[in-house]
C-alpha cells in the first residue's frame, strides 16, 4: 500500500479570500487575501491545498455554478501567480432551507471525506483552517485537527500550530 499523503483543509471565505457578509456573488467582489507565504510553506512542506467551502448560494440562486467556477478560477489563478497550487477546490451547492439536509454542508465532515478518499489522505497528518465554528466540528468529524483563526487574519499567524 502506497504512503499516505498530508493536507491542509482551508475554508474559503474569511480565510482565503475577504469575507463579504453573507456571500461572495461575483468574481468582481472576490477579493483574494495575501496569504501566498504561508500557503506556499505549507506546500513546500508537502501538504496537499484543498478547499472546502459552503456555497449555499447556490441553492438560494442569489449566483450560478458558472459564477462560482469564475470566482474559484480567480482563486487558483491568484495564488499560482504566487507559486500556490491547491490541489481541489470541494464544495457544499445546498442549504438546509432550500435543498434539505446533505452530508456535505458543513458542519458535516462530507467535503473533507470526498478529499481524504481521493487523494489518499491520513487525517491524523492534517489540518483544517476555518474562521468559524462549523469549521471545527466538520474537521473534528473527519479526525483532522482543526485551526481557528479570525476571519482574515493571516494564516502566517497558525504555521507554528502545522508540523
Amino acid at each position: 500500500m502506497s504512503a499516505k499523503n498530508k493536507a491542509v483543509f482551508l475554508d474559503r471565505d474569511g480565510v482565503l479570500n475577504k469575507e463579504l457578509g453573507d456571500y461572495v456573488c461575483r468574481v468582481e467582489d472576490f477579493e483574494v487575501l495575501d496569504n501566498f507565504e504561508a500557503l506556499k510553506t505549507l506546500q513546500d512542506r508537502g501538504y496537499l491545498l484543498i478547499v472546502a467551502t459552503n456555497q449555499g448560494g447556490l441553492a438560494k440562486g442569489w449566483y450560478t455554478e458558472a459564477d462560482l467556477a469564475k470566482m474559484h478560477q480567480h482563486l487558483r489563478d491568484t495564488y499560482k501567480a504566487h507559486g500556490v497550487e491547491f490541489t481541489d477546490i470541494f464544495y457544499c451547492p445546498h442549504h438546509p432551507d432550500f435543498t434539505g439536509d446533505c452530508d456535505c454542508r458543513k458542519p458535516k465532515p462530507g467535503l473533507l471525506l470526498q478529499g481524504i478518499a481521493k487523494y489518499n489522505i491520513d487525517p491524523a497528518l492534517s489540518y483544517f483552517i476555518g474562521d468559524r465554528e462549523r469549521d471545527m466540528v466538520a474537521g473534528a468529524a473527519a479526525g483532522v485537527t482543526g485551526i481557528l483563526v479570525d476571519s482574515d487574519q493571516p494564516i502566517s499567524s497558525v504555521l507554528n500550530l502545522i508540523k
